[in-house]
């Protein structure tokens, strides 16, 4: 009698600590479909931001006449020989927007670049020019548009970090997701660790890209001060850039929890059933 008792005690706890096991499978799944949710919206906002060219924004009065000074600064502005002071000037003077590989203007839309006629319109349209990879890599100079003046490296470390980090982290979240994928594949938590990892990474990165920019800004008004009546701010793509790093932190925290939580609860499991 006293060996069935105990059998049935013994089963009694195995099928308590199943339940619970159970309890704990779900929450551990929980929290990595929740991470899962959270790598998808920080991806999408990032690539989204990458994608814009809303990090900064200027506001300047609208300029309606279309002489042929503006005409030459335009011209100027798109030529790919453009340099630093040049488009910034363009910038300030014609409401310009920046992105990571793109800058932008508005401009009059009654205007015939290649045409003598001259024509006034409050209707504006907007004009992008891409950074080629030349310009992207370019050396900044302690005076913007003196090359004369040295190199100045921190500006134009910041502007190369800015542009790069963003991809970097985009990859990394990429990778990341193939991990988790094979980790759903496998039935298993434990590349959730790595997952969490390289999630942890591109949040550094994204939070590197946001830092490098601001920094970047700051210092290029520094050199060339803003015209009266001209005003800037960031953008919203700036903006998405940095919902993304908070939710990839908080992704690869709940990955690196489930993970290394769930393998804990297996030890305990383990041991208590070989006792």
């Amino acid at each position: 009698r006293a060996g069935g008792r105990l059998e049935n005690k013994t089963s009694v706890s195995i099928a308590s600590w199943s339940s619970v096991n159970a309890r704990m499978d779900n929450r551990f799944a929980t929290a990595f479909v929740i991470a899962c949710v959270l790598s998808l919206i920080s991806t999408i906002y990032m690539a989204a931001s990458i994608g814009t060219d809303f990090w900064y924004e200027y506001r300047s009065p609208v300029q309606e006449n279309s002489s042929d000074l503006n005409k030459s600064l335009w011209s100027e502005f798109a030529s790919d020989e453009a340099d630093e002071k040049t488009y910034n000037d363009v910038l300030f003077r014609y409401n310009g927007t920046m992105g990571l590989w793109r800058r932008c203007i508005n401009i009059p839309q009654n205007v015939y670049w290649n045409s003598q006629e001259r024509t006034e319109s409050f209707d504006v349209v907007t004009r992008c020019t891409s950074f080629t990879l030349t310009e992207q890599f370019m050396a900044k100079f302690v005076d913007p548009g003196n090359h004369n003046t040295g190199i100045d490296l921190l500006r134009t470390y910041l502007w190369r970090c800015q542009f790069l980090l963003p991809f970097v982290s985009l990859g990394l979240m990429c990778f990341g997701a193939l991990i988790g994928l094979c980790a759903c594949i496998c039935r298993s938590l434990y590349p959730a660790i790595a997952t969490g990892i390289l999630h942890l990474l591109a949040g550094l990165c994204t939070l590197g890209s946001v830092s490098c920019y601001v920094a970047g800004i700051e210092l290029l008004h520094q050199k060339l001060k803003l015209p009266e009546n001209v005003s800037g701010e960031f953008g919203w793509s700036f903006c998405l850039a940095c919902v993304s790093a908070p939710l990839q932190f908080m992704a690869s925290a709940l990955f690196i929890w489930a993970a290394h939580t769930n393998q804990k609860e297996y030890t305990l499991m383990k041991a208590y059933r070989v006792a």
